[in-house]
């Protein structure tokens, strides 16, 4: 029967970029997506962006911008590398937003409704420079047991101590390098203690929504606690202004702390989608509270194996006691290491998936490559170079589309690329052996693949594989063609070797969804391609064949070098600033340097170091820039006139003293106290306003 289908992938955090462990975790849920569509079941695949907390909101201060604008930025960037790599979510959202709100808040209060709510008073660190109190990793300090410096609130990377910011000796705020002060707050928990928490937990994570090593993990978490240690701890799940986050009901200067609201993200991301009208494009016939409503939706999750204890434990005791559906399957994977190290540039095993794209190289490649190493257990996976080249052209090229180019040559010459007849019934499989045997593994395969254990379905889809060419080899077409009498055997073994590609072809869409679709324009195939298009006995074989074109490029080891070529190293100058890293001419050509004339130059009451340049850039309006240079010109009226070198397109700055539209070019020693002359660029006389710097 169909199901009905919600998933989604792990928010991730919107203060970066994608990097290739997203990336692992999108082509595993993708492939399993797509299957599931294969399938006839309905789908909706969610992904959103977990947009709140302190380290967002910090970053973007530091950036000058709203949180609102710094998540959008990233935001903004998401399309290339999920579109890269065929990533096929059906809608993507923010935690930031309207629903978001809506549904936090409804599960807070119903939560607090069934006394699972408690308030207590806590004592942390507050920085009284910046006016907030401080999260553990935004204080530092010397270790309480080895004495070693610069040492985070929670953890020492020397010796691996584990203790509370407290026991930090000489704490200093990351963020002002001010000594906390320690201040108390009411502060919200959620009481994940309570006996029928407890007892709920225990019943739903013994059962097979979670693998067996997810389970194991979270039974030792629910177990008895040992003499001297505490059971299940409450949630404390409040922040204090000031803070990016959603604000909790009654409770001025309050906010939800990130990790309540962004499991939220998924249902929101999910009701966004329904409101909008696209899960009615996409089959559904319901609104987003019956579809969630129904006993018959499945909601799935795929997650990586850090954040376990939030998805096994706070998210199903969140919505079991807010009267909303609980996950049926929580699908967790492994890291990503390279060549069995963890990633890191300078070590050249650093792998970036938009690198990976920039340099041509073919995301099914990494698909594939991925999917093969993966098996539905909680492991990582490893990006061995080498394997992956070996991996790729021995599968891709030189079994699979190795079948296509052989066999169809002969189709096309010696036949007008006519397939001869072929059905199921009595008889056939004599003269389809191919066919068939590929046919006969598909229930295998697919069972694999839904349960996630990709790495035994490609292996035994390349062993029919090699099977197909072993049996095409034994036949040897080759020699066939020169014998008019072979004529009916020919034909009967390239149609063959190119149905059985086409039910391989069927069986590898939700890995190489690109290729897939390629294949199925150059045979005629039914698109899209469904599993049950090789039902009956007449199942939609390709019927004819087109002269072959290449379908995948061997992948070049030179294309791996260059992924993993380290980052250039900066340059010293002896006695000078070292010159930074090696760029592109591309990189260049982004920076837009335009001649400006300085209209007016003046100082800015209550800085020590800027001055206010009216600049004119031949734009028909002037542009206001605030440049650090006050220290270098005593009478900033002498600058009036003059004219600089202004970089023009740099995103406008909100500064406490007004929008900086601009950066002025000047020259300085990287020590300004030991030698303070900065000099402003003056370009030669006959530049004028808006030419541009080359």
């Amino acid at each position: 029967m169909p199901r009905k289908l919600f998933v989604t992938t792990a928010l991730p955090y919107a203060n970066a970029a994608f990097h290739i462990g997203h990336i692992m975790e999108y082509i595993q849920a993708d492939i399993w997506v797509r299957a599931q569509r294969m399938q006839g079941h309905e789908v909706h695949f969610m992904g959103a962006d977990d947009a709140h907390g302190a380290p967002i909101m910090i970053a973007a201060e530091k950036a000058g911008k709203t949180p609102q604008q710094f998540v959008g930025e990233i935001a903004a960037g998401r399309k290339q590398y999920l579109d890269g790599f065929h990533i096929s979510h059906d809608h993507w959202h923010s935690t930031d937003s309207a629903e978001n709100v809506e549904l936090s808040q409804g599960i807070y209060r119903a939560l607090k409704a069934a006394g699972f709510i408690a308030t207590r008073t806590i004592e942390q660190f507050f920085d009284p420079v910046k006016g907030m109190f401080l999260p553990d990793r935004y204080i530092k300090g010397e270790c309480p047991k080895c004495g070693a410096k610069d040492q985070y609130g929670d953890s020492c990377e020397v010796c691996s101590s584990v203790y509370t910011p407290t026991d930090l000796k000489n704490p200093y705020s990351v963020l002002s390098g001010a000594t906390p002060e320690m201040r108390s707050s009411e502060h919200f928990f959620f009481k994940l203690s309570d006996p029928r928490c407890v007892e709920f937990l225990r019943e739903w994570t013994n059962t097979d929504r979670l693998q067996e090593q997810v389970a194991n993990k979270a039974n030792e978490w629910l177990g008895e606690p040992k003499e001297g240690e505490d059971g299940l701890g409450d949630w404390d799940i409040s922040r204090d202004a000031p803070y990016f986050g959603i604000p909790i009901p009654d409770a001025p200067g309050k906010y939800f702390y990130v990790w309540l609201d962004a499991p939220v993200g998924y249902l929101a991301a999910l009701k966004n989608y329904f409101d909008s009208g696209k899960a009615a494009a996409n089959g559904s016939s319901q609104s987003f509270d019956e579809f969630m409503a129904d006993a018959d939706c499945e909601q799935h999750h795929f997650i990586g194996k850090d954040i376990i204890y939030f998805h096994t434990l706070f998210w199903p005791a969140m919505l079991k006691f807010s009267g909303r559906k609980t996950p049926d399957q929580i699908h967790v994977h492994g890291f990503l290491t390279v060549s069995g190290e963890k990633m890191s540039k300078s070590r050249g095993t650093g792998l970036s998936p938009l690198k990976y794209l920039d340099l041509g190289m073919n995301p099914e490649w990494l698909r594939y490559y991925i999917a093969a190493k993966l098996n539905g257990r909680v492991e990582d996976v490893d990006f061995n170079p080498e394997d992956f080249v070996a991996r790729v052209n021995s599968d891709l090229v030189g079994k699979y589309v190795n079948i296509a180019s052989r066999a169809s040559g002969f189709l096309v010459k010696q036949f007008g690329g006519e397939l001869n007849s072929f059905n199921l019934g009595d008889g056939e499989q004599e003269w389809s052996p191919m066919t068939f045997h590929a046919l006969a593994a598909r229930e295998s395969i697919v069972a694999a693949i839904n349960g996630l254990d990709t790495g035994r379905a490609l292996r035994e889809l390349m062993a029919v594989a090699d099977f197909i060419n072993q049996r095409y080899d034994a036949a040897k077409p080759w020699e066939l063609a020169k014998k008019p009498e072979a004529r009916e055997q020919l034909h009967a073994v390239c149609s063959d070797a190119v149905r059985a590609f086409a039910v391989l072809t069927w069986l590898l869409a939700p890995v190489l969804p690109a290729t897939a679709t390629k294949v199925a324009g150059w045979l005629g195939l039914p698109q899209p391609l469904k599993l049950s298009d090789l039902d009956g006995e007449t199942p939609a074989l390709p019927t004819q064949v087109k002269p072959y074109e290449h379908l995948l490029q061997r992948v070049d080891p030179k294309m791996l070098d260059a992924l993993f070529e380290p980052p250039a190293e900066a340059r010293p100058i002896p006695g000078g600033e070292e010159i930074a890293a090696e760029i592109k001419i591309d990189d260049f050509a982004r920076v837009d340097l335009r001649i400006a004339r300085i209209v007016k130059a003046e100082a800015v009451a209550g800085s020590d170091k800027l001055l206010r340049l009216t600049l004119d850039l031949g734009e028909g309006r002037t542009r206001n820039v605030f440049s650090g240079i006050k220290s270098a010109y005593a009478n900033p009226s002498d600058l009036e006139g003059k004219l600089t070198v202004v970089v023009a397109n740099l995103a406008p700055r909100k500064m406490k003293f007004g929008i900086s539209e601009g950066m002025v070019l000047a020259a300085s020693e990287k020590d300004e106290e030991k030698n303070p002359g900065i000099f402003l660029l003056e370009p030669h006389s006959g530049a004028s306003p808006g030419m541009r710097v080359r």
